[in-house]
């Protein structure tokens, strides 16, 4: 059985769109398999708690078909076979994870959060870039938060260190109710009339920006904010 650690570099498996391809989900595996070469062999992927794995199996034989994953095993019928494996995978690969450029403790639990609260995930829509994703309500298309890395100057922080941020919708006008620029600064690549940024260096609770998020993503949906928590 091969890890896909290597593939999944820098990347992060998207559970929803293994479904649509085609894995089943049995006590939280995600299991997908599928014959080829006129069913002598399956390929046999699976997914848990962002690791994955697969194999070849050889059906006449009951057994997997290591050579293809053996560097050295060269010849016609194993090149073929090989290249046909590692082309599904990177099928996989490609439809079903989406890039993972946000390392910081806070950006992950914010990530969580909303994978969890919104089920939405994270659309890298600049494919020449990894530094930039937005959230995006899926019931009408609308952003209602954006990650970055920026340089902290970005924000009038005398720095040229990179910084994770995200960006978030904010009650028209009244961004300056909650603006102090040390922590809380004005949308930066967004109108700054309704948008605000925050470092994700826990100079900010991420109890607090999750607050702010859901206010986000009810302002995305109708204008309408909701009651702070606790």
């Amino acid at each position: 059985m091969r890890n896909l650690d290597n593939k999944l570099k820098n990347k992060s498996i998207n559970y929803r769109k293994l479904e649509e391809y085609g894995f089943v989900c049995e006590n939280g595996i995600y299991k997908y398999m599928a014959k080829i070469r006129d069913d002598q062999f399956e390929i046999i992927v699976q997914a848990e708690k962002d690791k994955m794995t697969s194999m070849l199996m050889d059906l006449e034989n009951e057994c997997e078909y290591v050579l293809v994953d053996v560097e050295e095993a060269t010849g016609k019928f194993v090149g073929e076979l090989r290249e046909e494996y590692e082309s599904k995978l990177n099928e996989i690969i490609e439809k079903c994870t989406f890039k993972n450029a946000y390392k910081s403790l806070q950006a992950k639990e914010i990530i969580k959060y909303i994978k969890d609260k919104y089920n939405d995930d994270l659309e890298f829509l600049w494919e020449e870039r990894d530094d930039g994703a937005v959230w995006r309500n899926k019931k009408n298309d609308k952003w209602y938060g954006v990650l970055m890395k920026i340089p902290k100057n970005r924000l009038g922080i005398n720095s040229d260190e990179i910084v994770e941020v995200i960006d978030f919708k904010y009650q028209k006008g009244r961004v300056n109710e909650i603006i102090d620029n040390e922590k809380i600064f004005p949308g930066y690549h967004m109108n700054k009339q309704s948008w605000v940024t925050i470092k994700l260096d826990s100079t900010v609770e991420t109890k607090k920006i999750c607050n702010l998020i859901d206010n986000s993503y009810n302002l995305s949906v109708d204008g309408k904010t909701f009651k702070k928590r606790g």
